[in-house]
């Protein structure tokens, strides 16, 4: 049974997200294996020493070789100790390291999708303090776990090699503590995911509020706020306080069986004794080998519960890693490698293009068809949801079509190298994404090799200039977290000069004008029209003066629509 629900315990996804793990494994085995031997040589030779001293009246000079040679074992137990857990520590080190990569990584891939937008706190949770919490599964339960499997195995033969009838007491009472923990674990493992939970709906509760800070005080909603809060708080503190409860009564239960069945081995060899029937030596070398036998079964149990947290946390990140990202378009049947970029100026042709998101009722784009020529302006216009930006992110190649065809210069998409192709495109979302750092820095994350001067034309053609040279600093002035220190507007015309700065011969604007009043709209659009000259630009758009600066407008079918959250 204890090897049963270890092998659904180790998760073979560890192996695979975290190559770490195997190492460990392998070296905690033969470790533990040593670690057992050492066990029932030290045993045998306590009782040697008792039994020279009592029996045969031998003094400390007589024994003093065996003691010796128990004092090194003894040692060398201690210093196997350590190597495990030092190499628990840094491989723990290296397995969350890795994991955590891949889980920043395929989290980063899903976004385009919008698979993660409502479990941000959740992931920003989960990367930190969650998978910190497989420090104790590395450090604790996992080498306890394999010396669970190996040293009673050893110590139960040790036992019937010399009295049988004890070894046949340990193997009958031993199943007795898997049993319980497998009966405790099931309350313990559900009270760690709920603990989790709660701290996942309080992190992404708490992110949300400190988002929308500036509109809840503007609206006088700041204190409910704090009052919600408050409650999530609460409810995470009881449920800590529940695991906690459930974790020392296991513990509890797990030593008190132990000791009853240590206490059976004990009586049964003192009548033995008593009767003549066992000698000296072996009823005491199964006396001191017993309570090792139960021992690690007893570690295992209490240091479940230490790890269940980094168990329910490493689910998580795994269930995250297998949901499916927006997969490039398909290259043709045959094509063996991606095929040369077409020479910049190539038209760009969706060709009744439909994309389904799992789990949607609708789909997100339905069978469009545009092309867009060089020196054109074609502008994507509908209700929000109708798919203008999916149709932007599928000419990106950050979503594959579920139907229909994209060429770029008559070569699908799907052949090209993507990496190349998207050298030739600047993009506009329609919330530009802005570090901390300082604002030459952001905008020379559209072309690292931009000059200052360079980006000064990229600000002013955006209309940002006299507000960036207003600022201490200039463009070396400093910006926080996703912008903070420039109004909504101004962050939007931020994003607008990264992606002028590119000098790219295709331009994709989500929205480009949103958040802008009229006159700045105006500059912007003269901008814009100014740049269409021999470029490529596809816009999705709302505003009327957009749509004029369009050569063509392309209107999605509002059936479509999914509503906008």
């Amino acid at each position: 049974m204890a090897a049963a629900r270890a092998a659904r315990v180790v998760d073979p996804r560890l192996l695979h997200h975290a190559r770490a793990t195997g190492t460990f494994i392998l070296s905690s085995v033969a470790l533990g294996t040593v670690a057992a031997l050492l066990i029932v040589a030290q045993a045998w030779l306590l009782t040697d020493v008792v039994c020279e001293a009592f029996l045969h009246g031998h003094g400390l000079s007589d024994v003093r070789v065996a003691l010796a040679v128990l004092l090194a074992v003894v040692l060398l137990r201690a210093l196997l100790a350590w190597a495990s857990e030092l190499l628990a520590t840094r491989s723990s080190t290296a397995a969350k390291s890795q994991l955590r990569g891949a889980l920043l990584t395929h989290a980063a891939a899903l976004i385009p999708g919008g698979a993660i937008d409502d479990r941000t706190g959740e992931l920003a949770v989960l990367a930190t303090s969650g998978l910190d919490a497989l420090d104790d599964y590395f450090a604790l339960y996992l080498p306890q776990l394999l010396l669970a499997l190996i040293v009673p195995v050893l110590v139960v033969l040790a036992v019937l090699a010399d009295d049988w009838i004890s070894g046949l007491i340990i193997i009958c009472t031993i199943p007795l503590i898997p049993l319980f923990m497998v009966l405790i674990g099931y309350v313990t493992r559900e009270r760690t995911e709920q603990e989790l939970r709660s701290l996942q709906r309080l992190a992404g509760h708490f992110l949300d509020v400190v988002a929308g800070l500036p509109t809840l005080k503007l609206f006088g909603r700041s204190h409910a706020q704090a009052a919600a809060i408050g409650e999530v708080t609460e409810r995470y503190r009881r449920s800590a306080l529940a695991t906690l409860r459930v974790t020392f009564l296991s513990s509890l239960v797990l030593e008190l069986v132990a000791t009853l069945s240590v206490a059976i081995v004990a009586v049964a060899i003192g009548l033995r004794l008593l009767d003549g029937s066992l000698g000296l030596r072996a009823g005491l070398f199964a006396l001191v080998l017993a309570p090792e036998a139960y021992l690690p079964l007893r570690r295992l149990g209490a240091n479940y519960h230490a790890s269940a947290a980094g168990v329910a946390a490493a689910k998580q990140a795994f269930a995250v890693l297998e949901t499916p990202g927006p997969s490039p378009p398909a290259a043709t049947a045959g094509t063996a490698a991606p095929v040369p970029v077409p020479a910049p100026g190539s038209p760009v042709v969706l060709e009744k293009v439909s994309v389904v998101h799992p789990g949607r009722p609708a789909p997100a784009l339905h069978e469009l068809s545009v092309s867009v020529g060089p020196g054109e302006v074609v502008a994507l216009a509908g209700p929000s949801g109708c798919g203008k930006s999916t149709a932007i992110a599928v000419v990106l190649g950050l979503v594959a079509p579920s139907g229909g065809s994209v060429r770029v210069g008559g070569v699908p998409i799907g052949s090209l190298e993507l990496g190349a192709w998207r050298e030739q495109l600047a993009w506009l979302p329609q919330q530009p994404f802005l570090f901390r750092g300082t604002i030459l820095d952001n905008v020379r994350a559209g072309r690292a090799g931009a000059t200052e001067g360079d980006v000064l034309r990229a600000l002013a053609d955006a209309g940002l200039l006299e507000v960036v040279e207003a600022l201490p600093g200039g463009v070396h002035a400093e910006l926080g977290e996703r912008g903070a220190g420039l109004s909504a507007g101004e962050r939007q015309r931020l994003g607008l000069a990264r992606a002028l700065v590119r000098d790219a011969p295709v331009l994709l604007l989500d929205e480009p004008t949103a958040n802008l009043d009229g006159a700045t709209e105006r500059g912007v659009t003269e901008t814009i029209a100014s740049l269409a000259k021999g470029r490529t630009v596809l816009l999705a758009a709302h505003r009327p003066a957009l749509l004029a600066l369009a050569d063509r407008v392309v209107r999605l079918d509002p059936q479509w629509a999914v509503p906008a959250a």
